[in-house]
C-alpha cells in the first residue's frame, strides 16, 4: 500500500511539472504522449469509480439521508474529475479534452437522472449551481448539447447568453460565485462579465465582442468569426476562429486550431475591482503569454501564418466597462 501511494505522488508531482512546461509544438514528441496517457488512466480511473458509485445508489435507496449524502458524495467527484480536466487541457490533443467533456457531461446527467427517480420530490443541483443574482442571466435555450466532434458540451444548469442578435448582455459576479459559464449562437452582440468565473465556454459567435473578467480556469472557444475577445484565463483553447482579435492575460500558452486570420494583444480590461478579483485568480501578473501562441495545425519551425501580434496603433486601448457605449459597434 505504502509503494501504492508514494508511486501516486510521484505520480501526481509529474502532472504539476507537466503543467508548468511549454506546450511542446509537436504533439508526437515523447513528453506529449507521457503527459497524454498519465491523464488518460487517473481520467478513467475516476470515472469507473464514479460509476461504481452510480450503480450503488438503488441498494441504499431505503435510506434517504444516507441516499442525500452519497449523491453529494458522487458530485463532489464529479467536480474534481472535471477540475482534473480544467487543469491539463491545454497539455491534451483536442479529440481527448472534447471527449473527457463529453464522458462528464454523461456522468451529470447520469447523476440528475438517478436522482430525479430516487429523490423525486425534491430537485438535484449540482454544487455549482447560479445563485439567486445568476437567475437575471437569459436562459430561455440552453447551450447545445455534442451533436458533433467539434462542439463542445455545457452542463444544462450553466448560467449563459444564447441564441440572441444585436443584444448586449452585461452580468455582475463579484458578489456570487458561479462555475461553468456559456455564451453560444449569438450574432452581432456584446458580453460583458465584472467578476469572476471557473470556467467559459463560448461556441458559434459572429461579429461579437465579449469582454470578461478572470476566468480561475480555462477558457474554450469553439468557432468565432469578426469578433473581439478580452480574457484573462489560466489556459485557453481556441478552435475554428477567423478574422477575431484577442486581449489575453493567461498563465500557459495559448493554444489555438484550425484558426486563421486571428490576431493578439495584452489584456487591456479594467472595471471597478478588478484588480482584486484578477489576485483572487492569480492571475495579477502579465506573463507575456499572450504572445507566445501555439497553433496545432502548424509543425513547421517557422512562425504559424494564422496567427500575429496585433499592431499597436490598431489596439482599442483600455476598455473601461462602465464606460462602453451599447451603440458602439465597433471598436
Amino acid at each position: 500500500m505504502d509503494d501504492e501511494a508514494e508511486k501516486q505522488k510521484k505520480h501526481l508531482a509529474m502532472l504539476e511539472r507537466l503543467s508548468k512546461r511549454p506546450q511542446p509544438r509537436s504533439t508526437n514528441s515523447d513528453s506529449s504522449s507521457e503527459s497524454t496517457s498519465a491523464f488518460l488512466s487517473r481520467f478513467s480511473d475516476r470515472k469507473t469509480s464514479i460509476e461504481a458509485q452510480l450503480a450503488q445508489s438503488h441498494s441504499i435507496s431505503s435510506d434517504p439521508a444516507q441516499l442525500k449524502l452519497h449523491f453529494q458524495n458522487i458530485s463532489q467527484s464529479i467536480s474534481d474529475l472535471e477540475k482534473l480536466v480544467a487543469q491539463n487541457s491545454y497539455l491534451l490533443p483536442s479529440y481527448d479534452v472534447r471527449t473527457s467533456l463529453k464522458t462528464l457531461d454523461d456522468l451529470k446527467h447520469s447523476l440528475q437522472n438517478i436522482t430525479s427517480n430516487l429523490i423525486p420530490k425534491k430537485k438535484f443541483s449540482f454544487k455549482n449551481k447560479p445563485t439567486k443574482k445568476d437567475s437575471a442571466v437569459p436562459q430561455s435555450k440552453q447551450p447545445p448539447q455534442l451533436s458533433t466532434p467539434h462542439e463542445i458540451p455545457t452542463r444544462r444548469d450553466s448560467p449563459g447568453f444564447t441564441n440572441k442578435t444585436g443584444e448586449v448582455f452585461i452580468q455582475n459576479f463579484r458578489d456570487s460565485e458561479v462555475g461553468e459559464f456559456a455564451v453560444s449562437d449569438l450574432d452581432s452582440c456584446e458580453v460583458r462579465i465584472i467578476g469572476s468565473v471557473r470556467a467559459l465556454f463560448v461556441h458559434r459567435l459572429r461579429n461579437c465582442r465579449v469582454y470578461v473578467g478572470p476566468v480561475t480556469g480555462s477558457v474554450l472557444i469553439e468557432e468565432a468569426e469578426g469578433c473581439v475577445f478580452a480574457l484573462a484565463s489560466h489556459q485557453i483553447r481556441i478552435h475554428a476562429a477567423k478574422r477575431s482579435d484577442f486581449y489575453l492575460r493567461v498563465r500557459s500558452r495559448p493554444i489555438i486550431e484550425d484558426s486563421n486570420g486571428v490576431r493578439f494583444a495584452p489584456y487591456c480590461l479594467s472595471y471597478e475591482g478588478i484588480e482584486e478579483d484578477l489576485r483572487g485568480a492569480g492571475l495579477d501578473a502579465e506573463t507575456g503569454n499572450w504572445a507566445n501562441v501555439d497553433d496545432f495545425r502548424w509543425l513547421r519551425a517557422v512562425q504559424s501564418p494564422n496567427w500575429s501580434v496585433l499592431p499597436e496603433n490598431e489596439r482599442v486601448g483600455v476598455l473601461h466597462l462602465t464606460d462602453l457605449k451599447n451603440e458602439d459597434k465597433e471598436i
